[in-house]
C-alpha cells in the first residue's frame, strides 16, 4: 500500500466514525452545546469543514490558511440546519478525497505552508489528522452524551472486547 493510500484510510475511517455518531443525533442534539462557551456538535462540524477546504484548496500551491476563512465564524453560536452542515461536510471531505486522489508518494517530501510556516506534505497530513481525530472524538462524546441509553456503539462496547476481538467488524471500512 502507499503511503498516501494509507492517510486516505485514515480520513475516510474519522469520517465514517463522524458520521455514525452524527446520525445519531437530531437536529436540536446537533446544536446542543454541553456548557457555556462549550462547542456543539454543529459547531465542530462547521469548523472541521471550514479547516479542510482552508487546509486542501490548492493544497500544494498556497498557504493552508486561505485568506477566506473566518475560523472565529466557524465557532459562533448558532441554530444551524443539518442539510447546511451536511452540504458543507461533504464539500470539505469530497476535497481530500480529491487532493489525496491525486498525490503520490513523492509529493509527501514536498513543502506547504500553513500560517505561513513550511511542512513537509506528511507532515501536513499528521497534523490534519491528528486534527480531524481530535474533533471527531468530541463529536462521539457529545452524541454518546445527547443520546444516553439510545446510544447505538460505534465502537467496541464495554464489556465487549473478546466477542468483538473474535470478529473485528468495526475496523473495516465500507
Amino acid at each position: 500500500m502507499l503511503m498516501v493510500e494509507g492517510y486516505l484510510i485514515e480520513y475516510r475511517r474519522y469520517r465514517m466514525i463522524a458520521e455514525k455518531a452524527i446520525a445519531q443525533v437530531d437536529e436540536a442534539g446537533l446544536n446542543r452545546a454541553p456548557c457555556v462557551d462549550g462547542n456543539s456538535i454543529a459547531m465542530i462540524m462547521r469548523h472541521l469543514s471550514g479547516n479542510l477546504k482552508s487546509r486542501f484548496t490548492n493544497f500544494l500551491t498556497s498557504d493552508g490558511e486561505k485568506p477566506w476563512r473566518n475560523r472565529d465564524r466557524e465557532f459562533e453560536e448558532g441554530y444551524y440546519r443539518a442539510a447546511e452542515l451536511t452540504q458543507d461536510w461533504d464539500e470539505a471531505w469530497g476535497l481530500i478525497e480529491q487532493i489525496l486522489a491525486g498525490l503520490t508518494d513523492a509529493d509527501l517530501e514536498r513543502e506547504v505552508k500553513i500560517r505561513g510556516i513550511g511542512l513537509r506534505v506528511r507532515e501536513a497530513l499528521n497534523r490534519s489528522v491528528a486534527h480531524v481525530a481530535y474533533h471527531v472524538g468530541q463529536i462521539t462524546l457529545l452524541a454518546r452524551i445527547d443520546q444516553q441509553d439510545a446510544w447505538q456503539w460505534i465502537s467496541v462496547p464495554k464489556g465487549g472486547s473478546a466477542a468483538y476481538n473474535q470478529n473485528p467488524t468495526k475496523e473495516r471500512l465500507p
